[in-house]
């Protein structure tokens, strides 16, 4: 049986929303919500990575696992393959939630996963819903697109990632900060120089499109929040 660990990057130097993983939401730092929803998971393994004692510190009070990493990643991708190795895991997969989705459905995590499982010749996924009119021109939220219409119960290869398509292409979604690799693509992203796509984007993903590998994106119909920004911050505090 093939074993998976869930690993939460975390770090407090978002420019947008300083502090943003120990911000309160209803009387709970966000990242305690994240981490919160994680466990709710059929996945047993779940850590946080990060580099501030702060977010360290809360996480063992409450008795979670946590690992201290650098502070010079630039990618939660880099930050995940550090805390990889620190631990010394021998998951065959390894999810990364975002630590700023703090309503994340757990069951869309085990949707994830259990395209993996069953599909072992894949190196890597996350998942996709609707884009909601508002969202077309709104650069925090990243679309990708696929070469076909996406189906529940169903993972496509992603086709691209930006911020910016026009609202009459076709196949385009909201994209979900969600991702599940096998251990040995992680070994691999983390050798690989960061493509023009991923700085001119600052989109991460774009550094395996860029070199070939696929994602596969799976349709789901649960749109968490991305917490970026203070209204963010404010409408999330409404939704939990």
């Amino acid at each position: 049986m093939m074993k998976t660990a869930i690993i939460i990057p975390s770090h407090l130097k978002a420019k947008r929303l300083p502090n943003k993983p120990l911000l309160e939401i209803n009387g709970k730092p966000m990242i305690l919500h994240v981490w919160e929803r994680a466990k709710k998971t059929k996945i047993e393994d779940v850590f946080v990575a990060t580099a501030n004692n702060e977010i360290a510190d809360l996480i063992n009070s409450v008795g979670g696992n946590v690992i201290l990493t650098g502070e010079h990643h630039t990618t939660g991708t880099d930050r995940i393959n550090e805390a990889r190795e620190k631990l010394k895991l021998d998951h065959e997969i390894i999810i990364n939630v975002q630590g700023d989705m703090p309503n994340i459905n757990p069951e869309t995590i085990n949707l994830l996963n259990n395209f993996m499982i069953t599909n072992p010749n894949a190196h890597a996924s996350t998942v996709a819903g609707d884009v909601l009119e508002k969202e077309w021109l709104d650069p925090n939220v990243v679309k990708v697109k696929t070469l076909k219409k996406l189906e529940i119960n169903q993972f496509l290869p992603a086709n691209d990632f930006n911020r910016n398509f026009k609202k009459d292409e076709n196949f385009v979604y909201h994209h979900i900060g969600l991702y599940a690799y096998t251990s040995g693509l992680l070994k691999s992203f983390v050798s690989l120089e960061k493509s023009s796509n991923e700085k001119s984007r600052s989109l991460e993903q774009m550094r395996l499109l860029d070199n070939n590998y696929n994602i596969y994106v799976g349709y789901t119909k649960d749109m968490p929040l991305s917490v970026d920004t203070q209204e963010d911050l404010e409408e999330i505090r409404k939704i939990i």
